[in-house]
Order: C-alpha cells, then sequence, then structure tokens
C-alpha cells in the first residue's frame, strides 16, 4: 500500500486545471483531503456566505494504486466505481462534473453562468419545495451518517431526492451531497424495481466493521 502515486498526481494536477477553462480559472477550487482511507482531492466553488459547493470527488485506492470516481448505475440500481488511469482522465472527469455542476437545478446550488454582457459570473439559485425533512438512513455516532430528503422542484414539478453522506475523522467532517430528479411517472417504476431486488442488496452492516 502505498500514496506515492496520488502525491505525485495531486502536485501536479493543480499546474493543469489552471488551463482547464475561463470559468473554472474563475471559481473552482481543489482540496487535497488524505485523512481517510482513501485520500481523495475534492474540487469546489466559493459561495457568498463564504461556504463550499462542492461539485467533484476523485479518489485514490492505496492498495491497487490506482484513482476513481464513485458513479451510480440507473440501469443496475447499483454504485459503480469508474477507474481513471492517467492525470487526463482526471482532468476530463473535473472538467464535465464542473460544467454539469453548473447547470445544475437543485435547491441551495448555486448555479455559475456567464454574462455576456460582461463576462462576469452570476448567480442564480433554484428553490425546491421540501415536502420532509432530512431523514437519516444510517448512522454510526461520529463516525459516518447517510440522510435522504425528499422535495419538489418549483420550477418543473419534478421529485427532487436528496442524499447527504457525511463523515467524520479525527480533524474534520466531510460531507458529499448528491441529489436525484425524477418525473411523477417514473416514481412508481423507480419504488418497484427497488423493492423487487432489496434481497440482493448488500446492507453496511456487511461492509462496515460495526
Amino acid at each position: 500500500m502505498t500514496t506515492e502515486w496520488f502525491d505525485r498526481v495531486s502536485e501536479e494536477l493543480q499546474d493543469h486545471l489552471n488551463s482547464i477553462c475561463e470559468e473554472y480559472d474563475q471559481v473552482g477550487h481543489m482540496n487535497i483531503n488524505r485523512a481517510s482511507k482513501h485520500p481523495r482531492i475534492e474540487f469546489f466553488v466559493s459561495t457568498e456566505e463564504e461556504e463550499r459547493d462542492y461539485f467533484c470527488t476523485i479518489l485514490f485506492d492505496p492498495y491497487n494504486e490506482e484513482f476513481y470516481v464513485e458513479s451510480f448505475d440507473v440501469e443496475l440500481l447499483q454504485p459503480t466505481r469508474i477507474i481513471l488511469d492517467d492525470i487526463t482522465d482526471i482532468i476530463e472527469v473535473v472538467h464535465e462534473s464542473f460544467h454539469e455542476f453548473l447547470m445544475d437545478d437543485t435547491d441551495s446550488e448555486l448555479v455559475y453562468m456567464e454574462d455576456d454582457e460582461d463576462d462576469e459570473i452570476t448567480v442564480e439559485e433554484i428553490d425546491v419545495e421540501w415536502e420532509t425533512p432530512e431523514v437519516t438512513a444510517f448512522l454510526i455516532e461520529d463516525e459516518i451518517e447517510v440522510t435522504y430528503q425528499f422535495g419538489v422542484d418549483s420550477s418543473n414539478g419534478d421529485g427532487v431526492l436528496r442524499r447527504v453522506n457525511r463523515i467524520w475523522t479525527d480533524d474534520e467532517e466531510l460531507e458529499d451531497e448528491s441529489t436525484f430528479t425524477f418525473k411523477k411517472d417514473e416514481a412508481s417504476t423507480i419504488i418497484a424495481m427497488i423493492a423487487s431486488h432489496m434481497d440482493r442488496m448488500v446492507g453496511y452492516d456487511e461492509i462496515i466493521d460495526l
């Protein structure tokens, strides 16, 4: 197990990202977090409230010495790992995630758009009417918490499912947020597909040494 490859890529990545695109140069930031079993490189923009909105997380598996991003297969309804073979792959993922973030239309997400008139970055906030509070789906006190919240996008009536994953380390709290939107016609199909295959799914207690 070694983090030598992680350290090398982390050092070189910032220089490569400086030329990723004009929008990223203006608002994009990178943070390196080594305080976990799988070190990560987190990318974010700063809001007017001096908070961070994360849009991409690159993880490193020190056992296999490979970078990867976590995704979700909507057909198989299960998480997947996408391996990034080199720094070019990492830059492409960051660039794509950044522009997807700019176009995201979920609640409390700040969407940065270029103003054609003065070439400045402006901010638009999109509202979601939350129908439920943030509900805890899994919790290990002071270690990990997974919560869900359901709402409706007031602009188009889409259902919005918000997932927040919080992990506490010795010196900080890590938070990863994702959302999934869907139409009313899709809801019953999604529920039925999950219910029909729950017996094949693995719970946290089977992958975490409680």
